[in-house]
């Protein structure tokens, strides 16, 4: 189960790139009732989304020539200038080195061979989200990508992910746990091949809601689109795809009751 107990290869922090942070903030408002504050005059615009006074993801202005806005899922690392290498070794590329972000602590901005963005977080005084897998947070990061055996192959030499197969509808899906703990207990995510018609390998987060019917009907009402409508997944849940009013995707889940 993702949570905030984070160890390397956890999913520790999501972040959203968009060209207009203002509408982006009143767009996640309105769909998950997040609040937003800045991180500060300092922080370049950078901010965070909170619940309860608890952060649940950040968002800031795109900062790379000719990126789209998109969320951005961040692994923990003890050593992010290693993992930056062993990316590079391992066929992945770097578009941000590694940079201290103040005392939080530091991170990288990386590409997997398949050209998934991802993140790597090394916690200074910033651990990680404050929550996670409860109403209107972080629950799961799944990867689409075209070759599952590669991409576990690449990940599993930067983080020592483990993974079990699941027959899902159509395909074979791997569910991903962390190197250390209960394979259970340790799940966080999953990786599917890219579908007939997908041409992006990418990472989606997914968002823990009550109804996920309403959560799309206000996205729609609130400038964003559907990407996949609402459907039950046996022994999974309700899922939607979604897109905000930039066209950043991303997921939601009303979890299916335990048996």
């Amino acid at each position: 189960m993702l949570g905030t107990d984070f160890t390397k290869g956890s999913p520790s922090w999501v972040d959203l790139g968009s060209p207009d942070t203002a509408v982006a903030a009143a767009f996640y408002t309105a769909v998950f009732g997040w609040e937003f504050a800045s991180a500060g005059p300092d922080a370049g615009g950078y901010g965070f989304f909170q619940q309860d006074g608890k952060t649940v993801a950040a968002l800031g202005p795109l900062t790379e020539t000719g990126a789209s806005s998109a969320w951005t899922l961040y692994f923990q690392t003890p050593d992010a200038d290693a993992t930056v290498k062993t990316t590079e070794s391992a066929g992945g590329t770097v578009r941000a080195e590694p940079m201290d972000v103040m005392t939080a602590g530091r991170m990288a901005q990386l590409t997997d061979p398949a050209g998934a963005d991802f993140a790597v977080w090394q916690p200074g005084e910033t651990k990680g989200l404050d929550k996670a897998s409860e109403n209107n947070t972080l629950c799961w990061a799944e990867l689409h990508v075209p070759d599952p055996t590669a991409a576990l192959d690449f990940y599993g030499k930067l983080f020592g992910w483990r993974s079990q197969e699941m027959e899902a509808p159509g395909m074979t899906y791997r569910v991903l746990s962390t190197a250390e703990g209960d394979l259970e207990d340790a799940t966080f995510g999953g990786v599917a091949e890219l579908q007939e018609g997908g041409n992006q390998s990418r990472w989606i987060p997914y968002f823990a809601v009550t109804d996920a019917d309403d959560v799309v009907a206000r996205a729609q009402g609130n400038g964003g689109s559907v990407l996949m409508p609402a459907a039950d997944i046996p022994d999974v849940g309700r899922i939607a795809w979604l897109a905000d009013p930039f066209g950043a995707p991303f997921a939601v889940l009303k979890p299916a009751p335990p048996n």
